[in-house]
């Protein structure tokens, strides 16, 4: 029996059919869109031991630490998290922590979901090892990350015919505050223009004709200075930014999906399947089936 079970109090899911609906019993497949809830562990407590998935999960986990602290592992690597610590398990990344033993409690609320397509950028956080990324709020911003993860919880104890929708779009509203409040701590901020165009080129990956002239048209400048604003503020050329915003969200297709790979590679704008393989190789090292392969358990 997976400890996860077990160390789910207050869990709510969403989703696709289980073998059954509790995720404290045996025999939860989280085969779901969202489960969330919040684990309070106590020395010497029921709950009181480590998980150990060596291989990680097929979605995500975020983990907000609201009381005690907790010690994370990840190849002879430790982090200690304190209250208002978030953490961000991507797929397939280890899952090793539990209770600080110098500590008599860790409550910790979490997430476990799948994410909407369009919400890889706002995924890309800054690691403290491996692939496990890390967010500190301000303090004067931690209750309200906390308020929002309850707000998820609650959402899904709800029996409304909306309840998953309103679970998901709340976890939205928690991710784009992250981006607004790193955004805001940038200096200088980012030219309005050149989001504007990243956004664009976002909701156009699919389209196999890219045209440089197209976006820039779209936010009003010419193309030699749409491309000249990227390079100033974004370090690469609007192709490459491109390229590398269709190679990640074709990455997050196949982890997560099971899409077949032509359709993966249509929806990143590839018409041709080899060419979408070979570009993929070249960018990641392995063939689309060879990285969905590692993700799969």
């Amino acid at each position: 029996m997976d400890k996860w079970f077990l160390n789910s109090y207050a869990g709510v899911k969403f989703g696709m059919a289980e073998t059954q609906n509790d995720p404290l019993l045996p025999g939860y497949s989280f085969n779901a869109h969202l489960v969330a809830g919040l684990t309070p562990i106590e020395s010497g407590g029921p709950l009181d031991f480590f998980i150990d998935r060596p291989l990680g999960m097929k979605g995500f986990i975020l983990n907000l630490t609201v009381k005690g602290e907790g010690v994370i592992n990840n190849n002879h690597q430790q982090f200690i998290c304190k209250p208002g610590d978030m953490l961000l398990f991507p797929p397939g990344e280890i899952h090793h922590y539990g209770r600080h033993p110098d500590c008599s409690a860790w409550y910790h609320q979490w997430v476990y979901f799948r994410p909407r397509a369009y919400w890889l950028e706002w995924l890309n956080w800054p690691t403290i090892f491996a692939h496990t990324g890390f967010y500190r709020p301000d303090e004067q911003h931690i209750e309200a990350f906390s308020s929002l993860i309850q707000q998820v919880i609650d959402a899904g104890q709800s029996q409304g015919r909306y309840a998953e929708l309103l679970a998901i779009n709340l976890l939205e509203q928690l991710l784009l505050k992250r981006m607004a409040a790193i955004s805001e701590s940038m200096n200088p901020p980012l030219d309005n223009r050149v989001r504007e165009a990243c956004q664009y080129i976002s909701d156009h990956l699919s389209d196999s004709q890219f045209d440089i002239a197209g976006v820039a048209q779209h936010v009003c400048l010419s193309p030699s200075r749409l491309s000249h604003l990227f390079r100033q503020q974004l370090g690469v050329s609007v192709l490459s930014w491109r390229e590398d915003q269709r190679i990640s969200q074709a990455k997050l297709l196949l982890s997560t999906t099971r899409m077949p790979i032509a359709s993966v590679g249509r929806n990143v704008g590839f018409e041709d399947q080899l060419y979408f393989s070979r570009v993929f190789k070249k960018c990641t090292g392995a063939s689309p089936s060879e990285f969905r392969a590692g993700y799969e358990q």
